[in-house]
């Protein structure tokens, strides 16, 4: 028996997640959504995964180029996250427009996130998001505090004072 479909929402959004943006290159062509369902998998070998809606135009993307970087965006990226979320995609379709990147084999690195390039060894479908799992090939430490979403709106970490 599953829980409300409501209950879990209500529950979820009480749950901080890190602020990432997917994003990938390749003969697919060069895509990047918001995304807050990303994980570490595994030291050995070090593995990340994320979950894309499986009908979304990154993941199919991310299927057909076999790769992807996790951009983890600094807390000060409130414009990136919505733009990559389509915010502004009505005015500007274009997301990566007017943003200096890095570009990598697997996908651009966003100015000031920390950054997983990775292969993708596998995809898991279940329900209506495909499970990504990627191979870490490089990793991009921008020494940045991360933006987090909560509850419908963003926020900063800080260390609990003692």
């Amino acid at each position: 028996m599953n829980a409300a479909r409501q209950a879990f929402i209500t529950a979820m959004r009480k749950v901080a997640s890190t602020v990432t943006v997917v994003t990938t290159d390749g003969p697919a062509g060069m895509s990047g959504a918001t995304v807050s369902a990303f994980s570490s998998l595994s030291a050995d070998p070090p593995s990340v995964l994320v979950c894309l809606k499986a009908d979304s135009r990154i993941a199919m993307a991310v299927k057909d180029n076999g790769v992807f970087c996790v951009n983890i965006l600094s807390e000060d990226a409130e414009e990136v996250a919505h733009r990559f979320a389509g915010a502004l995609d009505a005015t500007n379709p274009n997301r990566f427009d007017g943003i200096e990147v890095t570009m990598t084999e697997e996908g651009p690195i966003l100015p000031r996130a920390t950054a997983f390039t990775c292969s993708l060894n596998r995809t898991v479908i279940h329900g209506s998001h495909a499970i990504c799992i990627g191979d870490v090939t490089g990793i991009s430490d921008a020494g940045e505090q991360p933006l987090t979403y909560m509850s419908g709106a963003f926020h900063v970490v800080r260390p609990k004072s003692e």
